[in-house]
C-alpha cells in the first residue's frame, strides 16, 4: 500500500526532503512507521518527541495506516 509522509521543521532537515511516497505493508501502525523511518533516517531517533498526524489529525502509535493516508511528522512547537 502507498502513503505520503510529510516532514516539518527538524524532521525535514533530517530527512533532507519535505515529503516522500512510501510503499508499505498493509496494516502498518504509526508505531511501526516510526521504527521504519528511524531505520531509514537514523538521526531521527535523536528526536523522539515529534508528533504524528494522519490525514491532518494527531494520531497515537496504535493507529493503523491505510492506503492513501497522508502522514505528517510534526516537531514540538515553541514560541514566546
Amino acid at each position: 500500500m502507498q502513503l505520503e509522509v510529510l516532514f516539518f521543521g527538524i524532521t525535514a532537515d533530517i530527512a533532507t526532503e519535505k515529503s516522500i511516497q512510501l510503499e508499505i505493508e498493509e496494516g502498518l501502525s504509526v508505531e511501526k512507521l516510526r521504527i521504519f523511518l528511524q531505520i531509514k533516517y537514523p538521526n531521527l531517533s535523536n528526536y523522539k518527541n515529534y508528533s504524528v498526524a494522519v490525514n491532518m489529525e494527531y494520531a497515537s502509535d496504535d493507529v493503523v495506516l491505510k492506503t492513501g493516508d497522508a502522514v505528517a511528522l510534526i516537531p514540538p512547537v515553541s514560541g514566546g
